[in-house]
């Protein structure tokens, strides 16, 4: 454990001594770091080791075989860090073995009838992917049908419209039915000691997904579907081995199971490691997704009216020139692009506000003579209270046109101007909240920041020197603005942000330029010591 992340560091001499598992871990960590850990060179570090259990000291020159069990945790402290006072309470069984899984390419098709136990251990193992077969998706559609029933009907049936267990006779109202299955997987995930290994975790998903598969559960299709992307993306939910009785699926370890799947507790990754399964859910980056999903395939859609199929020789008049789908689309991609600008100026306020950021009000010296970047906030604020109004959705108006011919329209056109226009809103107050964040940096100097953000200020700066009076301030906000739009602080910033998304968030969920996010601006120097994780 170096800094934050667990590094695997074969030791096939047991001769080898502490120091020498304390150098090559540091070595491993420099070369997996874009500015080498701040380091000129690893035989300029010195450290300390420790067991990660009991939290024990270690001499440097003891031998392995008298210092260390097989496989054991320890931790190496650089000098001038400090020591992390905890640890993961309890590593996984098999920890060392993370990093040799590899994404299959096979997949076993799943029915909740023909599953084997050589199956369930290969499923373990990584070996496969899971898909369901056609059989299976008819049989979940028609029982999910039921449910749908019930709900609609308001039968009173335990589980669905009651409570649990001695709650049983406690009808749910209707309003209220998705907040009873919620608050059944929270209150149900209460399990302890050691979480279950990647392997088991893998055959414990499989197991369920082939119970649903069998299609009297009552799931909906896409629910379950969304369960076997997670399990083939082999983001595995924290669930701990204790507090099982061997009843009802069981309850705690089927309760951990799904915590992870609603974005709560934790979950482990290839990537990531063990995360906070809220890092597996970034709504701007998923917003953005979608609409390039739906955006991808109206590209290579047909949108003639009528359509001509030479094939059947026969035209036919339909609906696909409606542009519903894509009018849709970019009001929620305008909807979920607003969130950056307005988090952003909710930073800008922090910083330009001296009783939250200790720092001079409005950013500048002498205030009162000068205005430092008082107007500038105003300016994010306004920028982002109309990026309010034009968030307000185009599609869901529409006027007859055509003599009443065209009696249902999608205003697609507007939507998409509309969500231009937010774009290049975030991005102005993006540029804002970057000259603001550098020269909150001017004030705790001589102090630094980490290596990637010295980077993005020396980048800022060679377009933007300090404020030291009053300026012109909007060829400044221009510069930044540039800066943005032509990604050169992404290129400087993305050898460290790639780092760290590799460490800290699923592979299904991209960082991407557009959502860059300038938060990590805002630690205080005097928190930061150089080189340090973000």
């Amino acid at each position: 454990h170096v800094r934050g992340e667990w590094l695997a560091v074969p030791c096939r001499d047991a001769q080898l001594t502490v120091g020498w598992l304390g150098r090559e871990a540091v070595r491993r960590y420099v070369k997996n770091k874009p500015d080498n850990g701040g380091f000129a060179s690893v035989d300029d570090v010195r450290f300390l080791v420790r067991r990660c259990k009991g939290l024990g000291l270690l001499d440097n020159d003891d031998p392995l075989e008298v210092a260390l069990e097989d496989n054991e945790f320890v931790e190496v402290v650089i000098e001038g860090d400090a020591m992390s006072p905890d640890f993961i309470p309890s590593q996984p069984e098999g920890v060392y073995l993370y990093s040799k899984y590899r994404e299959p390419e096979k997949y076993i098709a799943l029915d909740g009838d023909s599953l084997t136990t050589e199956d369930l251990v290969n499923l373990g193992k990584g070996h496969y992917k899971i898909k369901l077969t056609s059989t299976a998706e008819k049989k979940v559609q028609k029982s999910r049908e039921v449910i749908d029933s019930i709900v609609r009907e308001k039968t009173v049936v335990y589980g669905i419209t009651t409570g649990f267990g001695k709650f049983a006779r406690t009808v749910i109202p209707i309003n209220k039915l998705q907040e009873l299955q919620v608050n059944l997987v929270r209150s149900h995930s209460s399990g302890v000691g050691k979480p279950l290994s990647p392997e088991r975790c893998r055959m414990l998903l499989a197991l369920r997904i082939n119970v649903l598969a069998k299609g009297y559960s009552g799931i909906s299709l896409e629910t379950l579907k969304q369960v076997i992307e997670v399990f083939n993306a082999s983001c595995l939910p924290y669930v701990p081995e204790k507090g099982t009785v061997a009843a009802s699926g069981d309850l705690a370890p089927l309760s951990h199971l799904a915590l992870g799947l609603i974005g709560e507790g934790k979950m482990w990754s290839p990537k990531s490691g063990w995360a906070d399964a809220k890092y597996v859910h970034g709504v701007v980056n998923d917003t953005i997704a979608f609409v390039k999903n739906i955006i991808t395939t109206e590209l290579n859609s047909a949108t003639d009216n009528p359509m001509v199929f030479a094939s059947r020789g026969e035209t036919i008049s339909g609906g696909n020139f409606h542009g519903e789908y894509p009018a849709k689309a970019l009001d929620y991609l305008a909807i979920g692009i607003h969130e950056l600008a307005a988090i952003s100026e909710r930073r800008i306020e922090r910083l330009c506000n001296p009783s939250l950021s200790e720092l001079p009000a409005f950013l500048v010296a002498e205030g009162g003579l000068n205005s430092g970047f008082m107007i500038a906030h105003c300016t994010a604020a306004a920028l982002v209270s109309e990026n309010k109004a034009l968030c307000h959705p185009s599609s869901v108006d529409s006027l007859s046109t055509s003599a009443a011919t065209e009696d249902h329209v999608a205003m697609g056109g507007w939507a998409a101007r509309k969500a231009l226009r937010v774009i290049e809103h975030v991005e102005q107050v993006l540029a804002i909240e970057l000259l603001a964040a550098c020269q909150g940096i001017e004030f705790l100097r001589p102090l630094r920041t980490t290596t990637p953000l010295e980077k993005v200020y020396d980048l800022v700066r060679s377009v933007v020197r300090p404020w030291i009076k009053d300026r012109f301030m909007a060829p400044d906000i221009e510069a930044a603005h540039r800066l943005l739009l032509e990604q050169k602080v992404w290129e400087v910033a993305s050898p460290y942000i790639e780092k760290y998304r590799m460490e800290h968030i699923p592979e299904s969920r991209p960082v991407s330029p557009t959502a860059f996010s300038l938060e990590f601006l805002h630690k205080k120097s005097t928190k930061i010591p150089e080189s340090e994780d973000l």
